[in-house]
């Protein structure tokens, strides 16, 4: 008799990505991260590093997973587009009035982390079916994350209102709560993206040995 479990399991097993960032997106958002945000700068930008490089990245790897032909039919052009989306989000939600605005309004808080969900997934997800323009629109996500990680780190002043009305960071200033979370962005944001669009490199190069090889 043949058993039918075995396959199910194995493609269970399979998309272990999609549930850990499923699991791992409700920590981030239903934890205490959301209120810690409130009042501290670099717990916002916790939760945006955890949503943008690494919750995205284990949806985007099971969805490549759970559909592979269509994620592998997905149009080169749509990998740029969608870098050119997650720039647009991240630096609109982190321009002053805006974020302020974000921390202090419930309703303008949900639509900034679901926009930076969806263009993680997006520009992740395209990514692995692109392949090389996914080189590109990772390297390029890297840089303006290193960019604006910098700047936030950089500033000389405090850039948001938010920090004089909202409860600070226990021990650190608004300025130092800042240039923490700059610094998280610079790191992590920089470094995630940077190490997915090398890791796609390699394989781009891979796959295309055995043709050079052959030729």
């Amino acid at each position: 008799m043949t058993d039918t479990t075995a396959p199910f399991a194995v493609n269970q097993a399979h998309l272990w990505p999609l549930a850990a960032g499923l699991a791992l997106l409700g920590f981030l958002w239903f934890g205490p991260l959301p209120e810690m945000a409130r009042g501290s700068f670099s717990a916002h930008m916790v939760m945006h590093m955890g949503v943008v490089a690494v919750v995205s990245p284990l949806l985007a790897l099971g969805i490549s997973r759970a559909l592979p032909a269509q994620v592998a039919a997905l149009p080169p052009a749509l990998a740029i587009a969608a870098s050119l989306f997650e720039f647009a989000a991240v630096w609109t939600w982190h321009a002053p009035a805006l974020h302020d605005a974000a921390r202090m309004q419930t309703g303008l808080f949900v639509m900034e982390q679901a926009s930076f969900l969806a263009a993680g997934v997006l520009v992740w997800t395209t990514a692995v079916g692109a392949k090389a323009a996914g080189v590109c629109a990772l390297l390029i996500t890297s840089m303006h994350m290193v960019l604006l990680g910098a700047l936030l780190l950089l500033a000389p002043r405090a850039l948001y209102a938010c920090a004089a009305v909202c409860s600070s960071a226990a021990s650190l200033t608004p300025l130092g709560d800042q240039q923490l979370g700059g610094a998280l962005m610079l790191v992590i944001g920089g470094s995630a993206y940077l190490a997915g669009g090398l890791a796609l490199l390699s394989t781009v190069l891979r796959d295309r040995a055995p043709i050079g090889e052959a030729g």
